[in-house]
């Protein structure tokens, strides 16, 4: 079947529980205290698009754009359930977030990763991130792994058509 990704609503259970499962895989390998989670309430803020991705209407995957100021977006709340992983679905994810904030206008994408994500850093990187120090209002610990794009007019990956 095919995957489709959409802009939703993370306010239904069925992305409730996909964002519990991302939160319970993000536990087993980072500190709470360490965790950046954005719980579904404050997923559903308008500063912050949700893309779910979708296979026989079944929600697999996720992943959110939070927009902050002075041109700069946020990749947050990235996850493929287990049973999709390998298949690129989050590269698809990151490649809408792109469109969208190129779109916009926003000139560079963020985001922090724990560091032992190491799937994760592949997805970014893949998809054109650089690593660098830490953004936004993040604290320079051995938990976090950061990552930066530079986004330019009319520049989103190829993943974005994906």
């Amino acid at each position: 079947m095919a995957i489709v990704i959409a802009i939703e609503t993370p306010l239904q259970d069925e992305v409730r529980t996909l964002v519990a499962e991302l939160n319970a895989v993000l536990l087993e390998l980072t500190p709470p205290e360490h965790c950046h989670h954005l719980t579904v309430e404050q997923m559903a803020d308008e500063d912050t698009t949700v893309f779910i991705a979708r296979e026989g209407g079944v929600a697999v995957a996720c992943g959110a754009l939070k927009r902050h100021g002075d041109g700069i977006g946020e990749v947050k709340r990235m996850y493929t359930r287990p049973s999709h992983r390998g298949r690129r679905i989050g590269e698809q994810i990151v490649g809408r977030i792109e469109a969208m904030a190129c779109a916009e206008g926003l000139k560079r994408l963020v985001l922090e990763t724990g560091d032992r994500h190491h799937a994760a850093w592949k997805v970014y990187e893949r998809c054109g991130f650089k690593r660098c120090g830490p953004v936004l209002d993040y604290a320079d610990v051995k938990w976090s792994v950061f990552y930066d794009k530079p986004l330019f007019d009319g520049s989103a990956s190829s993943a974005a058509g994906a």
